[in-house]
């Protein structure tokens, strides 16, 4: 992964969730700092900032890519402000150019969270190497998989020494094998970030193939666009958008139905034909802890009305041709 997105230090871990943690615990995020976060992201995004005492300051989302608004960031900012965690949605880049030039301007820290984007690119540049910090998921729901793992991407190499003693639970282990002391010793806070070498090795494997994975899903993604297209124009369907600085990861293709009501009768029209479709993210602001942190209905409206409607599609590294032609036909036989 160093080699491939040119990135100074890779350090695997056993979610993307602990790879988060591990960033909050390296920016030593605290009681009284801020954190902006997309309200329409997983609940790991803001827990592993929450969990060091910050308090998340939730965004809306464009409607188009789904992904942070950026131009929604500087009345966000305040002296609180200690991070900002793009989430680049369904493998589609956010506006990088844009909201690093804010944090620079602001001295704050991008985090990316990157769980959904490997081997995206945004404007010619791998998701992922933008922020100083970014991470990886390697889910069983996503291209590369180990079944459960993650990955924290340095790209601030002042960050690499620190991180390797957090991922070993606090010690300069790390040190100690590469011959730089002659013993190691508790040195800092952490924990065991460190995924089993068995995990690894899965994932070595996925990662050698990741060219044909890519290219399948890629294919799977198209033949969903073309074929839908009709079909969603005269339903008052949206399809995904991927602007055109965008290259994208591949890694989900859904729906935008009209309404609630639409969205709920079209799973249960999939269901009956055996086929498993899913909405996705509720928004965090509403949530029983996005609440307790101030969040109200109406503070990201855009949030609110896309988690009523989207629908994901079947999309998986061995999803069939005849499997895809089923889950086509039976959305087409669909109306809103």
């Amino acid at each position: 992964m160093e080699a491939r997105l040119g990135v100074p230090r890779v350090l695997l871990t056993t979610s993307c969730t602990h790879a988060l943690e591990m960033a909050a615990l390296l920016l030593d995020v605290q009681s009284g700092d801020d954190v902006i976060v997309p309200s329409f992201t997983f609940v790991s995004t803001a827990n592993a900032f929450v969990l060091r005492g910050a308090r998340p300051i939730f965004i809306d989302i464009h409607p188009d890519t789904l992904n942070l608004d950026e131009t929604q960031l500087e009345r966000l900012i305040t002296a609180r402000t200690r991070a900002i965690v793009p989430v680049h949605y369904a493998g589609v880049g956010c506006a990088m150019d844009a909201i690093m030039a804010m944090a620079a301007r602001h001295e704050i820290v991008v985090v990316e969270d990157n769980a959904h984007g490997l081997f995206g690119r945004y404007r010619g540049r791998w998701l992922g190497t933008f922020g100083a910090l970014a991470t990886q998921s390697f889910h069983e729901t996503k291209n590369i998989t180990c079944g459960e793992g993650g990955a924290l991407l340095i790209n601030d190499e002042r960050f690499v020494e620190r991180a390797e003693i957090l991922r070993e639970k606090g010690t300069n282990r790390g040190r100690f094998f590469r011959g730089q002391v002659d013993k190691y010793s508790w040195v800092d806070v952490g924990s065991s970030y460190l995924p089993s070498d068995m995990l690894a090795a899965f994932l070595l494997a996925q990662l050698e193939a990741c060219d044909r994975i890519q290219a399948y899903r890629k294919a799977i993604w198209e033949r969903y666009h073309a074929e839908l297209g009709e079909w969603a124009t005269g339903n008052g369907v949206r399809l995904p958008s991927v602007p055109p600085d965008c290259d994208q990861a591949y890694h989900m293709f859904y729906l935008l139905l009209p309404s609630l009501a639409a969205r709920q009768a079209l799973i249960a029209h999939l269901k009956e034909r055996g086929i498993l479709a899913v909405f996705h993210y509720l928004p965090l602001h509403l949530s029983p802890m996005g609440q307790a942190f101030g969040g109200k209905p109406g503070d990201c409206p855009v949030t609110e009305q896309v988690s009523d409607r989207i629908l994901r599609l079947p999309f998986f590294n061995d999803l069939s041709i005849g499997e895809q032609t089923e889950v086509i036909a039976a959305v087409c036989q669909f109306a809103t």
